[in-house]
């Protein structure tokens, strides 16, 4: 089975772009959702980080507040590297029996979307075929991150919104070593347009094997 890589900034559309792939029949392995099962209540996961950030970090039901524990990663690279190596081994674990599963029910193509695959080097640990990356601008990245609401209050203010970004590699870097980058900063229906462009890219096949190339499609 290809395994084509799905990445891009903080709010920069990856699950926009995600769904507009599986609208297509593509599987969509979703790294953030399997972030979310190795810490629900009753994982091991959970208790290995309530174990190093206390309690303090649990709702009233015992479940993980993001909020709280983003405050603290997101202002302390030592404490955001203690998460990551207690996460994400259970998320590579978690990521390789998904994508087995898929393979064994004759899938040929699925997308794995995450936001750290260059960080990781999950090009390489997951052997993708190929890599997308979905491109925004920062100031389009700020408004969106911005205007994501919880009881109808901003979620992040404007300093926080823009510690999460810098925490993350620089965008240029992803684009670097992408092999299709779909520009976001437009309207639905241009990204619409772009993933169709990809989607056929991935899709057609060729004789002899094409080899891998850039496509910026904007």
């Amino acid at each position: 089975m290809k395994i084509v890589g799905l990445t891009g900034g903080i709010a920069s559309g990856k699950s926009t772009v995600a769904a507009m792939f599986a609208s297509r029949g593509c599987p969509v392995v979703d790294a953030d959702q399997l972030a979310r099962n190795v810490v629900a209540v009753g994982t091991n996961g959970l208790s290995a980080v309530v174990n190093h950030f206390g309690r303090d970090i649990l709702d009233e039901q015992g479940e993980l507040n993001r909020e709280r524990l983003g405050a603290i990663i997101f202002s302390d690279d030592s404490q955001r590297n203690a998460l990551n190596s207690i996460v994400h081994p259970l998320i590579a674990q978690a990521s390789m029996e998904h994508l087995a599963e898929l393979s064994a029910a004759g899938h040929h193509l699925a997308i794995y979307e995450a936001a750290l695959i260059v960080e990781n080097d999950l090009q390489s640990k997951l052997q993708m075929a190929a890599l997308i990356v979905v491109s925004v601008s920062e100031s389009t990245q700020l408004a969106r991150l911005m205007a994501r609401t919880q009881d109808n209050r901003p979620t992040l203010p404007l300093q926080a919104a823009r510690q999460r970004i810098s925490a993350q590699l620089p965008l240029a870097d992803k684009i670097a070593v992408a092999d299709y980058v779909i520009d976001n900063n437009g309207s639905l229906s241009e990204t619409e347009d772009r993933v169709q462009q990809v989607w056929i890219a991935l899709t057609t096949p060729t004789d002899p094997p094409q080899t891998k190339r850039r496509l910026t499609v904007k």
